[in-house]
């Protein structure tokens, strides 16, 4: 049984979860879309400091500046609306994992660097360490949009940016407390494609389905919907915001 959090979840994203295989070949794009507003003032604020603080000034050093502005300066907060634009986002100073990736993803493409997005279904229970008293409530499965970066001719997942699979420093990854998938990209670069699955990094165990990579992130909401259906994100989201990660 799926419990009540099926029925909040868009009729064609579950009748739709099996499709579109994953696609090594699939292009990126530095182009400016609704979610990677990277012409909006906010984004060139963010990357023209980022290039200040980037040693030698180089797109990949100002990426990592821009991971380290957006880290410190827009808190965590839990929510479920995927549509909002990157600029928005670093204007209020607060969003999901989802949301500050968007950011990182918008900050990249200003500064020349291709970016893709990865479409994975991931089974509720991945969040049951930081939702435990609202298990029966989670959808069975959460559309994560995972960005892709092309560095130096070569495609690196948003946890490879900084460091090749596997933890640098501290304890596994456990989606508890103040580090979220966005705080883990600095410091343990997890692995959603297999290997050893219960491994500090490893969370292949949590993927339901690989739906494959797209251009833009918006391309992802446009063929499967979001996690939630429009009604449950207008009810749920304003409560959502209100929680710190």
């Amino acid at each position: 049984m799926n419990g009540p959090g099926s029925l909040l979840m868009p009729r064609h994203r579950r009748r739709s979860a099996a499709a579109g295989p994953t696609s090594a070949d699939t292009p990126g794009s530095i182009a400016a879309s609704p979610i990677l507003d990277h012409r909006a003032p906010e984004i060139r604020t963010l990357v023209d400091r980022a290039r200040r603080r980037a040693p030698g000034g180089d797109a990949p050093a100002a990426l990592e500046a821009a991971y380290a502005l957006i880290r410190d300066e827009v808190r965590p907060r839990y929510a479920m609306e995927e549509l909002t634009p990157a600029s928005r986002t670093l204007a209020r100073g607060f969003g999901s994992c989802s949301q500050r990736l968007a950011a990182l993803e918008s900050a990249a493409r200003r500064l020349g660097i291709a970016t893709r997005a990865r479409a994975l279904l991931v089974d509720r229970s991945f969040w049951y360490a930081r939702f435990p008293r609202a298990r029966a409530f989670l959808p069975p499965e959460i559309l994560l949009v995972w960005p892709e970066f092309e560095i130096a001719g070569e495609w690196r997942s948003a946890a490879e940016l900084f460091g090749p699979i596997g933890c640098r420093g501290g304890g596994a990854f456990r989606n508890t407390g103040a580090e979220t998938l966005f705080e883990a990209v600095g410091r343990c670069a997890v692995d959603w494609d297999g290997g050893d699955s219960h491994a500090p990094y490893g969370l292949s165990r949590f993927v339901r389905a690989d739906l494959g990579r797209f251009t833009h992130r918006d391309d992802v909401f446009a063929r499967f919907g979001q996690t939630l259906c429009g009604p449950s994100r207008a009810l749920i989201d304003p409560v959502m915001r209100r929680i710190a990660a």
